[in-house]
């Protein structure tokens, strides 16, 4: 650090310098800069228990000023006083940080009382019982049970769940509407519904 002030040492109570005042300069000085204590200066006795150097007794952002002689107190008998000015930094207020993304929401699960679809956990159940489903299968019932009530023709079931719209696929849906009922068992089979000459549609609670 380079910062360098002349100060003019004068008496405490002189109005104005005397000719003679000696003139000090002071630099500040950074910790690793620090001087080592008396108890470690070359020459020094041995001590079980060395004083510690400036620079340890500051923290990492401190510097240290070497006092003005006549700004210390002096003891009649005593050697001179030996005195550092401490300048220590402002805690600064830590930044904030950014608030996180919020991730994509995981997909709520969907059903009623009598069957339930967990699309994250890819799981189906009819009162309790899981289902042991194929892909088609789990995604045909998942639609199916996601709207309750609505009538599906069966080239819309194609398009959404097989992911093409070729038409004339409808045996393929009675096929996989055939699988899930048997699934669901015969106390619950009945809630796919079939619609004649249109599709299916689920109701819940049949």
């Amino acid at each position: 650090m380079t910062n360098v002030r002349t100060l003019t040492a004068s008496s405490p109570t002189a109005a104005t310098p005397a000719p003679h005042a000696h003139r000090h300069r002071l630099r500040a000085v950074a910790p690793d800069e620090a001087l080592p204590s008396p108890a470690t200066a070359p020459g020094a006795g041995a001590s079980r228990h060395s004083a510690p150097s400036v620079a340890e007794l500051l923290n990492s952002g401190a510097t240290w000023l070497p006092a003005p002689q006549h700004s210390l107190p002096a003891l009649p008998g005593q050697p001179p006083m030996v005195g550092y000015l401490v300048l220590v930094p402002a805690e600064r207020a830590a930044a904030p940080q950014p608030a996180a993304a919020p991730g994509p929401t995981a997909p709520a699960p969907t059903g009623d009382e009598i069957v339930r679809i967990d699309p994250e956990r890819r799981t189906a159940q009819v009162q309790g019982r899981p289902l042991d489903l194929t892909y088609l299968e789990f995604e045909l019932l998942a639609h199916l049970v996601a709207h309750p009530h609505r009538v599906h023709t069966r080239d819309q079931l194609v398009t959404t769940v097989w992911g093409y719209g070729h038409v004339g696929d409808g045996r393929t849906v009675d096929v996989h509407v055939a699988r899930l009922r048997r699934k669901l068992g015969a106390a619950h089979r009945s809630s796919i519904v079939t619609v004649r000459r249109v599709g299916y549609k689920y109701v819940p609670g049949i």
